[in-house]
């Protein structure tokens, strides 16, 4: 009798196939997709130096993964590398469905959870620390561990700044809309979402796509975004719309609207960033205060001030964020050069 099973088990590729080895994780529900195998040696002194060329050579790659049929819109990724300084253990680049973020707190929590429950770092117990190199900037991360297990994580972010508060601005459809401009290692506007007719809740999902795109465009069409120091980080990255959050202990709800209309499933690591930057601005936290934050699912990432410093001309925080990820499979992807989708596609 045939072991079909065992035949197809024992299969492999045709030689001309490229093969990519992933190990797949999700943070608070947001997926995250790390490329342990069959992408090419990165160059760069900096990570920022590597995430331009990524941009200039790994598109093919980067579509590949992130868009069907091997992922969908609002896939999230990352390309892993050796360290570019001396505190840290690996550095890293993000992939998403319109191209390279600078910084991913998710990320972050998936990737140290990931080193430490792999052996990709020297683990100890209970607290693991792992550093790693951002194009942001250097992120320090400690994973809890227990019986070689990974558990909670908190990483600190880089500096994180309110921009500018109480900003209006008209948009097409909407009207003249109040918002926040926040830096937690990527740009957000914030934006309140009963002011827009929103609730942070999965079925105003759609709505909140279709005006987070408009309000982002308008947002960045108006004025220049720029950074202190790194002409690549002043861009808009994405919409957070904020509301009042379900669980009595919380503290704020989230809806980050993203990239191409991409939403995070998670509260949005370094949204809530940039978010504890603002509150604390207007003097409703204090440093020290650990404040919980809820995405559109109710999945939750802890947050607080761990210290304040200067960034440039700006008064800026430390944010300590807290999260849990899990590993949900290892694959192993084929892209076929006879396939003529084998570069990827999306539909929303």
């Amino acid at each position: 009798m045939i072991d079909h099973k065992r035949r197809a088990g024992d299969w492999r590729p045709p030689p001309d196939q490229q093969r990519i080895g992933t190990i797949d994780l999700h943070t608070a529900g947001e997926p995250f997709r790390v490329v342990l195998s069959g992408a090419p040696e990165i160059p760069g002194d900096t990570v920022l130096q590597k995430r331009r060329w990524a941009e200039a050579h790994l598109e093919t790659l980067r579509r590949a993964l992130m868009w069907e049929p091997r992922g969908h819109a609002d896939m999230y990724g990352a390309l892993v590398t050796p360290p570019v300084s001396a505190a840290a253990d690996l550095a890293v680049l993000f992939l998403h469905n319109d191209g390279y973020s600078t910084m991913c707190g998710h990320g972050i929590i998936a990737l140290a959870t990931l080193a430490a429950e792999t052996g990709m770092v020297e683990v100890t117990e209970p607290e693991t620390r792992i550093g790693i190199d951002t194009p942001a900037g250097f992120v320090e991360a400690w994973v809890s561990v227990q019986n070689g297990r990974a558990g909670r994580v908190r990483f600190r972010n880089v500096p994180s700044f309110a921009a500018k508060l109480d900003q209006q601005i008209d948009v097409d459809g909407l009207g003249s809309i109040r918002y926040d401009l926040a830096f937690g290692g990527a740009f957000y506007a914030y934006v309140d979402a009963a002011s827009v007719g929103l609730e942070c809740d999965p079925r105003h999902i759609g709505a909140a796509i279709e005006k987070g795109r408009a309000i982002k465009s308008a947002v960045a069409a108006s004025a220049a975004i720029k950074h202190p120091f790194e002409e690549d980080l002043g861009f808009l990255y994405g919409v957070v719309f904020t509301g009042p959050p379900e669980q009595p202990d919380s503290f704020g709800r989230n809806t980050c609207v993203f990239a191409d209309g991409e939403v995070d499933r998670s509260p949005t690591g370094t949204s809530v960033s940039a978010r504890l930057a603002l509150h604390h601005a207007r003097g409703e936290i204090e440093t020290g205060q650990r404040i919980v934050f809820e995405s559109v699912i109710g999945t939750r990432f802890g947050g607080t001030v761990a210290a304040t410093t200067r960034l440039g001309s700006h008064d800026a925080v430390i944010p300590e964020v807290d999260g849990t990820a899990f590993i949900t499979g290892r694959h192993e992807f084929l892209i076929d050069p006879a396939d003529p989708l084998s570069a990827g596609f999306l539909l929303r």
